[in-house]
């Protein structure tokens, strides 16, 4: 029998650092101070590059295997799934009856991502049938910080986010979640898309991450909560763009059938 270490290639082995980066991030997120919920979401932007790299790497070296395959989907279930949700609840908890209704979403949100992996792995079909689990991983975390920076800047770590950002927050766990696991939304044939919107908008997440530990001032916050309220707004757009565009492919293919 073989033993682990034989099984493993190289991106696998990127892949476990993505896990490891995603532990660490689970791990800030249980002390529960905003500061650390934030080095979290940032660790986590982080595994945005692992989960590309190991693909690109496998795709390259032609070194495919069924280990790396279910390693990759645990890998995602925890950094894409488990960990927002858990980071999620604990920025935007309040210590009131509202948590329960934070927590359902929290709950949807992990769901979502780990049902959409395990459709994946037994998928045919090319191109991705409903939203990947980083695009959507990526627009929680994309919402997180334009709240955060927005709260650093009138007031700094103890500063409420904004008063309608808890009352959406639950309902965009739990369409995130939905997205994840719906057919009504299809990207392409090979899913280009959603590589050009990686490549647009995940670096910048560390990027503006790091600022953020550098304590800035009002204005510097002020902007960089507004340019991820952009991005906030141009991936939900992006994503019901392309429910839109299913939609219509769908009833022309019934007309035609």
């Amino acid at each position: 029998m073989s033993t682990i270490p034989s099984l493993l290639k190289l991106k696998d082995y990127v892949t476990l650092t993505g896990t490891t980066i995603g532990l660490i991030a689970l791990i800030c997120g249980s002390f529960g101070t905003r500061g650390a919920i934030s080095l979290g979401f940032f660790l986590i932007s982080l595994t945005f590059g692992t989960d590309l790299i190991d693909g690109y790497i496998a795709r390259k070296t032609g070194t495919v295997n069924e280990i790396g395959r279910e390693l990759d989907s645990l890998s995602d279930s925890l950094t894409f799934g488990i960990v927002p949700a858990i980071l999620c609840f604990q920025a935007f908890k309040t210590g009131t009856l509202y948590d329960y209704f934070l927590a359902i979403g929290c709950i949807c949100f992990a769901l979502g991502a780990i049902l959409r992996l395990a459709r994946f792995n037994i998928s045919t079909s090319a191109g991705y049938t409903g939203v990947p689990t980083p695009v959507s991983t990526l627009l929680i975390l994309v919402y997180f910080y334009a709240n955060y920076f927005y709260a650093f800047a009138f007031g700094g770590l103890t500063y409420p986010f904004l008063e309608f950002a808890y009352f959406i927050t639950p309902f965009l766990l739990i369409f995130s979640g939905w997205l994840n696991i719906t057919t009504y939304i299809k990207f392409g044939e090979k899913g280009k898309s959603v590589y050009y919107l990686f490549i647009i908008l995940a670096p910048c997440s560390p990027i503006f991450g790091i600022i953020g530990i550098l304590n800035p001032n009002f204005i510097v916050s002020i902007t960089i909560s507004l340019i991820f309220l952009g991005f906030f707004l141009f991936s939900l757009s992006w994503v019901l763009l392309n429910f839109v565009i299913r939609q219509i492919s769908m009833k022309k293919e019934k007309r035609t059938s």
